[in-house]
Formats: C-alpha cells, structure tokens, sequence
C-alpha cells in the first residue's frame, strides 16, 4: 500500500515521453479538436479575409523650389533628387497620421458606411477612427522609406486607398507651405511694390528737374561757368544774363538733384535684389514640388493577408496542448494528494 502512494505521489515529470506516451489519447483528442475548432472557425463564415496593399515611398530632402532651383549657391540639402532622411521621414509620419488626411480619405471612400458602422450612433467617430487606425497604418521601413499599408476585404479597395494616401500627402504637405510662404510671398511684393514706387518717383523728380534744365549739375556748372566767363570778358551782358539765370536755377536746384541721383543708384541695387526674393517667393507661393519619391505603387493583392489560417491552427493547437498537460499535471498532483491523505488516514 505504501509502495502504491509513493507511487502516485512521485510523479517523475521530466520524463516527458513517459506523461505524453501515458495520457497520449486525451492530448492527441484535444490536439485534433483544437485544430479542427481554429480551422473551422478562422475560415470566411467566421473571420472576413482581407488583403493587404502597400506604397513604399523615399522622403524628399527639399520642398523649395526658390532655393533648390533659383539660388546660385544651392546646398546639397537643396537638391531636389536627393533622398529625405531622419527628419524628413518623421515628417512624413506625421503628417500620414494627421486628421487631414485621414477625413478627406474617410470622405472620399465613404468609409463609414463601407466599415457598416452606424451613422446614428453616439460614438460613430470613436468607432470609425478605431476602425481606420486597426486597418491603415504607417511606419519607416530599416532602410529609411515610409511604407503604407491598407487591409480592407475588397482588394481593388485597398490598392486605392493606400494610392490615395500616398497622393494626398503631396497636396496635404504643399497646402501646409502654402499657408506660410503666401504670406511671405505677400510682404515681399508689397516691400517691392513700395521701393518700386519710391524709385518712380524719384524718377519723376529728375525729370521735372531735367525741364527745368538741371542734367548733369557738374558737367553743366563747368560748361555755364566758362561761358559765363566769356561772356563777361566779352562784355555780352544779354549772354551774362541768360547764363547767370541758368547758374541760379543750377545752384537752387543742384543740390537736390545729386541727392536724388544718388538715392536713385541706391533704390535701384535694392531693388534689383528685392526683385529676385520677389521672383523667388512668387515661384514658392504659385508652384509645387513632389514631397516623396515612390518606390513602389500599391496595386490589387490577389491573396488575402489576414487572417492567416495556418498560423491560428498552429498556435491554437499547442496552445491546447500545453493547457491540456498542465489541466493532466494539477489532476495528478491532486489524485496523489488525496491517496496520500487517505492512506494516512487509513493508518491512524
């Protein structure tokens, strides 16, 4: 009796093809139940299949046109076919993520109805932006790319999605620098508007000053001079008059004209220089740039990536089998358990 407590009361479980081989009935049952049950229940009726689409895209480095193709001295960070990097791609996620896109994506695919959601429920947005965000997500890929990917149950559906996505975020991006370089584009044109209307008018003070004869003030007051000094050795005093008259008008007026042929030469760099900022904000505030290169485009997917069946079989069944030896495990120890109290009750 002693001999068959200790028995059940040692149970040896590293032997672990002694326990298999001893209860192998039971574990082979519920191995072919489990996997029967995953496969049964993972098939279309239960779990709707969908497919996967994807967009893998590069970042650009640069998203002026002004500086990467106006400037003389464009930076290597400038040049329009050079990749983005860290920050670029972070960008990018950002943005991909942001509320613009993911409405006018809603919008435009009418996903509310398409996800069967109920347009009368309290929390239909909550509902929708969950189910967005469990089907359409973004990430960067090792070598630096950002990759979209779109599950939906119609194949054609996703590869639109996700080319949508892909597009959307070049109009997204430019509406942003939009906004900001209209605005400088704005200050600028009314700075050189102003100096434009300056230089105009200084303009049209030399020339009244040119009908009134000043030119060149110190050309003429050396030519005048000499021949007011032939004149009044001369003695012509009807010359001396009319020479002396222009003098006067040369000196009342010489003055202001150099002062406005010198503010002139400096409008006039100014100007040359605000008008290229000029040319250059009208070039980022009317044209836009690519914001990505794609590597590749989605198109329709012919398999379904989800749910993958073999894949729930495969956990499903040895997920059942190690809760099946561990249910067989406690079942012994508390089978030896109570022999071994029974036996020392039996003693006493």
């Amino acid at each position: 009796m002693t001999n068959e407590v200790k028995k059940g009361e040692d149970f040896d479980s590293s032997n672990l093809v002694i326990f298999l081989y001893k209860w192998r009935k039971p574990l082979l049952i519920v191995m072919l139940v489990a996997a029967f049950s995953s496969w049964f229940f993972s098939c279309p009726w239960f779990i709707t299949p969908k497919f996967k689409s994807t967009v893998v895209m590069f970042p650009a480095t640069s998203s002026s046109i002004s500086k990467s193709l106006l400037t003389e001295q464009a930076m290597k960070e400038q040049d329009i076919t050079a990749f983005g990097e860290d920050d670029q791609a972070e960008q990018l996620l950002q943005i991909l993520n942001s509320n613009k896109i993911r409405d006018k994506v809603i919008s435009k695919f009418n996903l509310m109805k398409h996800y069967g959601i109920d347009s009368t429920s309290s929390y239909k947005y909550s509902t929708l932006y969950k189910k967005y965000e469990n089907n359409i997500s973004f990430r960067r890929t090792e070598f630096m790319a950002v990759q979209i990917s779109v599950y939906d149950e119609d194949p054609q559906l996703a590869a639109d999605i996700a080319n949508t996505i892909a597009s959307l975020l070049d109009s997204t991006k430019n509406e942003m620098m939009r906004q900001r370089s209209v605005k400088g584009f704005q200050v600028v044109e009314a700075e050189f508007n102003n100096m434009k209307a300056e230089k105009d008018q200084i303009v049209d003070s030399l020339v009244a000053l040119g009908n009134l004869g000043v030119n060149d003030v110190e050309y003429q007051s050396q030519v005048l001079n000499q021949q007011y000094a032939i004149a009044l050795m001369d003695g012509n005093r009807t010359a001396q008059a009319a020479l002396q008259k222009r003098l006067d008008i040369l000196g009342k007026y010489g003055g202001i004209y150099m002062a406005l042929k010198n503010a002139l030469e400096f409008k006039t760099e100014q100007l040359i220089l605000l008008e290229t900022k000029y040319k250059q904000a009208k070039v980022d505030a009317e044209e836009n740039l690519p914001q990505k290169f794609i590597v590749s485009d989605a198109f329709k997917a012919e398999k379904k990536s989800y749910p993958i069946r073999w894949l729930i079989v495969l956990v499903s069944t040895v997920s059942a089998l190690f809760m099946t030896i561990i249910v067989i495990m406690i079942y012994e120890k508390i089978t030896a358990y109570n022999a071994h109290k029974k036996f020392h009750l039996g003693q006493s």
